[in-house]
């Protein structure tokens, strides 16, 4: 399979060799022929490379040629990079340079032989194409088998009963709602169970009650013969369709279906065909469609009238491991003492299909008899890797999913999932940061977040799971599936893209990226790999000497050091010669940054939230490239400040994110609020307001703010974020804020008056008199209480027109504490503190029944951190962090409660929802938070 991950970074390479022919380096000169021969060919190379992609993989001599023209891409890559690192050096100061240059350096008779070199391979390579006639495949039109091929046994379906009744009680015509056709549409990772799911309501007793029924699949791609089929299904004796239109089809289809009840199941809807059919289908005699398909924005698009969405999930521990042994372990051996199968079953996670295969796999292979059962689980690729025919259509699901991904730029980043481990979720924007350092996506002046785009697009493909999600519905943390995840990592190892370490060994042995955890390396001599050519390197847990001596690399990009955890201060000196970083995060032991530092012109982030770095030298603010800071500083040093307010008002700041500072009593505490003010191009602070801060400085801080949100340079396009952390601080520091600003106003009697709020938080112990009024708040979409007492405000009809999301976030909540939804006509969700008793869990889902569109009741529950040596327990700044996980709440009689068999977390500390905090005031273009220690008032 072509390397997506490099045919992504090689379009960057053009751009950049581009870039340094027009800065006219003379690092190549002589040798300009060369620079301009290998920019030519870059694009030619990664054209013939994506073309094995499209089919005759089985060819061997087409193969070899492929890995060769790989092998010379990389080294092309390397040699561009050799290039940039040595004009970075020539930008030193005359005493660096000299120090360090022939330590670090190749020299430039060296990079031009080294460019003649290349053009003479790459030639060769072609000559040696034509002569054995290589001839590059064309694409191939073959489809994927569609899911709903597969037969289950009713034996076999594990964990489907709440959903099922769920998905029954839609599909049933309900007293008192209106007669109109309901399209309800199962969404969610291939392998969950959406067609058996939906097999189960089609022979239904509630299914079988309609007059017509059909069931087709979509996967062709083609709305015309979906038509077809539809027709020839329902009409008796079937049509002639041969000489007939899609508009034909159309009328035919809506002239049969008219003043009929109609049940039709569109299996495996792969792209937007519902435009193109829906008026075909007659809307007024409560039918039902159930669309399944793998794509979110297909399910919005079906459902989005009159419309119910199902979102698949895992099944638990339990669960799982219930159809994993039905499938490996026979009748004759079920009293059998069964080896462990912990570590396949995380594999598995929780996707039916996995278990299901798996564990037949596991059977053949002798299970549970054989001596080697549990090395078989153990293992890294084991499964996918054995070619067991057993595995094929599991295999067969996961490549559709990755070649199913619309570019090489999408499944370059997504295979950067394998950075990670696949058992602890990685931060969004971190990801994010990282794809941009690496160069897998490219920043653009559009006013679009290229790698945003990209997340959202996998997200939409459900390839990947959010973890932990905001209460502005944004995902903070994510993961892969598990057996996708282990797809991805041994596509990234076989095609030497991403180096894993086993017995004490890094392979394969020239990649370009290094993902360890916990593999402690000592021993230099055995290593036989070349750090100098790595990329990315992320440590998690312990990594050795041998990998910490950063004076092996110098082509590093990315360096994600905040979860190792035998990084110190002593490391730091080289750390500051990889003047390639673009990212850079550190960990808990480093407490101090050296002056060198400012050797890092190409950094772009640099996250020390887990460090104990609390002053912070100015210089690092003038890094030319420095666009995202965190961590919780002081600048260093009056006179060095006002230094920098200079080189800041020059305009050469390109800081968009300061998160955060610190302002206290000291003289330093209002250094970062005096530079703020400067900042032209910041779209998000932090800042922790100390009990302690004098008067002086609240009123820098308080000009500063002002500035920030007064500031209406693309005010529309340009979103932009305030958090303000209270310890004891006066409130009166958002006082006096006046209007006209970016976020209106601020004062919490106020709140109800911004017309442009899009999200409101509310945390406090309680709230006491507050009430929203008619008309008030007419944009907002998702409001959030979190209380420690249930004194949630009035809420008067004509309020809150278009709510999507109620967030009532407190554990002693008592049914449903006067808050009525009968008048949020544009209702989708209510979420619950999980810890709620089960009869205010079913007042609520009870209440949604009876809405007219029936929202999803969910529950917020908090997972509690993983704590080891390493401090890897979640992907937040400070270590112990709850994390939190949301699932829904199924009633099955009255006052009985069942969650959804996904993973369940435990019950969190007292406190609700400790990570989210009681000292916090967040303030955004299009949502804000309020809180205080104790009661809030209107």
């Amino acid at each position: 399979m072509v390397s997506d991950l490099w045919s992504a970074f090689m379009d960057n390479l053009v751009s950049r060799l581009s870039s340094l022919v027009e800065e006219k380096y003379n690092l190549y000169k002589g040798f300009e022929a060369d620079v301009t021969f290998l920019m030519r060919e870059l694009p030619m190379v990664t054209s013939a490379i994506n073309n094995q992609f499209l089919g005759q993989e089985d060819d061997h001599i087409l193969c070899l040629l492929v890995e060769e023209l790989r092998e010379v891409a990389h080294e092309m890559e390397d040699c561009i990079d050799h290039i940039t690192y040595n004009a970075s050096w020539e930008q030193q100061s005359w005493y660096s340079n000299i120090i360090e240059y022939w330590k670090k350096r190749k020299s430039r008779s060296q990079l031009g032989e080294e460019m003649q070199r290349l053009k003479r391979r790459l030639e060769e390579v072609f000559q040696r194409q034509e002569r054995y006639s290589v001839s590059l495949p064309s694409k191939s039109s073959q489809v994927a088998k569609s899911s709903s091929d597969q037969h289950v046994l009713p034996d076999d379906l594990i964990g489907i009963d709440a959903p099922l009744e769920e998905l029954l009680r839609q599909l049933a015509e309900m007293e008192g709602q209106l007669k109109q056709l309901k399209v309800i549409t199962i969404v969610g990772f291939s392998g969950l169970g959406k067609t058996v799911l939906a097999r189960e309501l089609y022979n239904s007793e509630v299914g079988k009650k309609f007059q017509v029924r059909a069931w087709v699949t979509a996967m062709h791609g083609d709305p015309k013969k979906l038509l077809v089929d539809i027709l020839q299904q329902l009409h008796k004796p079937p049509l002639d369709t041969s000489n007939s239109n899609g508009y034909q089809l159309s009328t035919n289809l809506s002239n049969y279906l008219n003043n009929k009840r109609y049940f039709i199941v569109i299996d495996d809807m792969r792209s937007d065909q519902w435009g193109i059919i829906k008026a075909a289908f007659p809307r007024d005699v409560s039918s039902r469609i159930v669309v399944t398909t793998r794509i979110q924005s297909v399910a919005n698009t079906c459902s989005s009238t009159n419309g119910y969405i199902h979102k698949m999930r895992r099944l638990g521990d339990k669960h799982s491991r219930q159809l994993l042994l039905k499938k490996a372990c026979g009748v004759e051996h079920s009293d059998y003492l069964q080896p462990n199968l912990a570590e396949i079953s995380k594999k598995c996670d929780g996707q039916p299909l996995a278990l299901t295969t798996v564990g037949q796999f596991l059977r053949n292979k002798g299970y549970p008899t054989a001596y080697d059962c549990e090395d078989m689980c153990k293992v890294r690729f084991y499964p996918l890797r054995s070619g067991d025919q057993t595995l094929d259509r599991l295999r067969q699901v996961l490549i559709h999913e990755y070649t199913s991904l619309p570019s090489h730029v999408l499944r370059a980043c997504f295979l950067y999932f394998a950075m990670f481990t696949s058992d602890h979720p990685v931060r969004t924007k971190r990801l994010m940061r990282q794809w941009l350092a690496e160069g897998l996506v490219l920043r653009s002046n559009s006013g679009t977040d290229p790698a945003v785009e990209n997340f959202k697009n996998l997200m939409d493909k459900n390839i990947i799971q959010p973890i932990d999600v905001s209460n502005n519905m944004n995902v903070k943390t994510c993961k892969t599936y598990g057996m996708m995840h282990e797809f991805i990592a041994l596509k990234s190892h076989t095609e030497n893209l991403i180096a894993f370490c086993d017995d004490g060994k890094l392979n394969p042995r020239r990649a370009r990226r290094l993902s360890l955890c916990d593999s402690s390396i000592t021993d230099a001599r055995n290593l036989e790999f070349d750090l100098s050519l790595v990329r990315s390197l992320i440590i998690i847990g312990k990594a050795g000497k041998t990998i910490l001596d950063f004076s092996n690399y110098q082509l590093l990009r990315v360096l994600d050091l905040e979860q190792c955890a035998d990084l110190d201060n002593d490391h730091l000196k080289d750390i500051c010669n990889l003047l390639l970083l673009k990212y850079l995060s550190l960990g808990s032991k480093i407490t101090k940054l050296p002056d060198d530092i400012i050797r890092l012109r190409l950094l772009e982030t640099l996250d020390l939230r887990r460090t104990a770095v609390r002053i912070l030298h100015p210089e690092v603010i003038k890094l030319p490239n420095l666009i995202n800071l965190f961590g919780k500083f002081k600048l260093q040093n009056k006179f060095v400040q006002s230094e920098l307010q200079k080189s800041i008002a020059s305009g050469k700041c390109k800081l968009q994110t300061l998160a955060g500072f610190i302002v206290d009593q000291s003289d330093e505490s209002d250094g970062f609020a005096e530079v703020m003010i400067h900042m032209k191009q910041l779209r998000k602070v932090k800042i922790w307001c100390e009990s302690t801060a004098t008067s002086t400085n609240l009123t820098t801080l308080q000009k500063a703010i002002q500035e920030f949100i007064r500031d209406e340079k693309d005010a529309c396009y340009d979103p932009r974020s305030l958090s303000l952390h209270f310890d004891g601080c006066s409130e009166d520091l958002m006082k006096d804020l006046k209007a006209p600003c970016y976020l209106r106003s601020l004062k919490l009697q106020d709140l109800t008056k911004l017309k442009h709020l899009q999200y409101l938080k509310l945390v406090a112990d309680e709230l006491d008199g507050i009430t929203i009024e008619d008309k008030s708040l007419p944009r907002l979409l998702c409001l959030c209480f979190v209380l420690q007492r249930p004194t949630f405000p009035n809420i008067e009809e004509g309020a809150l027109p278009f709510l999507e999301s109620l967030q009532l976030l407190c554990k002693d909540m008592d049914g449903l504490s006067g808050i009525q939804i009968k008048g949020f006509t544009r209702l989708r969700d209510v979420m619950l503190d999980g810890r709620v008793t089960d009869g205010t869990k079913a007042n609520w889902v009870r209440a949604a029944n009876e809405h007219p569109n029936r929202p999803k009741v969910l529950l917020k529950r908090a997972i509690p951190p993983k704590v080891d040596s390493a401090d890897l327990g979640g992907d937040s700044a400070a270590s112990g962090t709850t994390e939190n996980e949301i699932v829904d709440c199924y009633v099955l009689s009255e006052g009985q409660v069942q969650e959804t068999h996904a993973q369940m977390p435990h019950d969190g500390p007292d406190s609700s929802f400790n990570n989210m905090g009681h000292q916090v005031v967040c303030v955004a273009l299009t949502g804000s938070s309020i809180a205080n220690n104790g009661r809030v008032a209107s």
